[in-house]
């Protein structure tokens, strides 16, 4: 359905781009013609991922070193990206945190980390780039990352993450009806299990938990990153131009079990399972 000139003449700012889903999809939009911004906050990250972009194709790829939780970087940034590229048409809020952690254990230092990332490093980004396409009355596209977990269910030992990224959904769709009068497009995605390098190590403790999670899934398999990188261009593009305030699930059906982690509750003693976090924790 996609043609290499499927985005061109867009400029798209994926968040958290440097790796993971964030780098498939910066992938995908360059090799359909769009030009790509990524941002985090390893610079070496970065200049790596942004090799792996040209290869994919002929567009421009710049990196910017900003941590999302920063309105005033953020500012700088999204002014970097109009000087350097000419424009922005489109933002993908994907940077995110999440840990496994009983929540009682929770502190106040580690809730908020996670929530400042994902729930207020969105509002950052999707707050400036808004302002600047309402101001030189512009057409836009915005799609955040969010989870299986944000819209219903929640998910135990992962309640930072659950309040962040319902906390993100409904701004999508609190804006999508918001802005639309602008012009501004605001979907949502919400992935199932999708193994990240980084994500994945943090989030099952080891091979009986994969096991148990892939057990979980109607699919009886994980997501490919390929799978929501199309699903991604799409509702990046022209072809999706009617919609707008929705959020798409992609997973296999694992959402059907709900609480995406509450399965840890079975791999053992709560106090087990404790310790077990505090050595993941320890590790990183």
């Amino acid at each position: 359905m996609f043609t290499p000139d499927t985005l061109e003449n867009q400029t798209i700012l994926i968040t958290g781009g440097g790796s993971g889903l964030g780098l498939s999809m910066a992938q995908k939009f360059a090799s359909l013609g769009a030009n790509i911004a990524i941002c985090g906050r390893t610079e070496e990250k970065l200049q790596n991922a942004v090799k792996e972009i040209e290869k994919s194709g002929e567009g421009e790829v710049k990196y910017y070193v900003a941590d999302v939780r920063d309105y005033d970087r953020v500012k700088e940034m999204i002014h970097s990206i109009i000087d350097d590229f000419g424009e922005m048409t489109g933002l993908v809020n994907n940077a995110a945190g999440n840990f496994l952690a009983a929540s009682e254990d929770l502190t106040p230092g580690g809730f908020k980390a996670v929530v400042d990332i994902v729930l207020h490093g969105s509002f950052n980004c999707t707050h400036l780039f808004g302002n600047y396409l309402i101001d030189n009355e512009r057409k836009g596209n915005i799609l955040n990352i969010v989870t299986t977990y944000a819209e219903s269910t929640g998910s135990a030992f992962v309640l930072p993450s659950a309040c962040g990224k319902a906390g993100v959904l409904t701004m999508t769709r609190s804006l999508a009806y918001e802005w639309a009068t602008y012009g501004i497009r605001l979907n949502a995605i919400a992935p199932g299990p999708f193994p990240t390098e980084g994500a994945w190590s943090r989030l099952l403790p080891d091979e009986d938990a994969v096991e148990t999670f892939l057990s979980k899934i109607p699919a009886g398999r994980f997501g490919e990153h390929e799978e929501l990188a199309n699903l991604a261009a799409f509702l990046m593009s022209d072809m999706a131009v009617y919609i707008t305030g929705e959020c798409v699930t992609i997973d296999g059906g694992e959402r059907l079990g709900a609480g995406q982690f509450n399965f840890i509750d079975q791999l053992g003693p709560r106090d087990q399972l404790k310790k077990f976090f505090a050595r993941m924790r320890s590790t990183e």
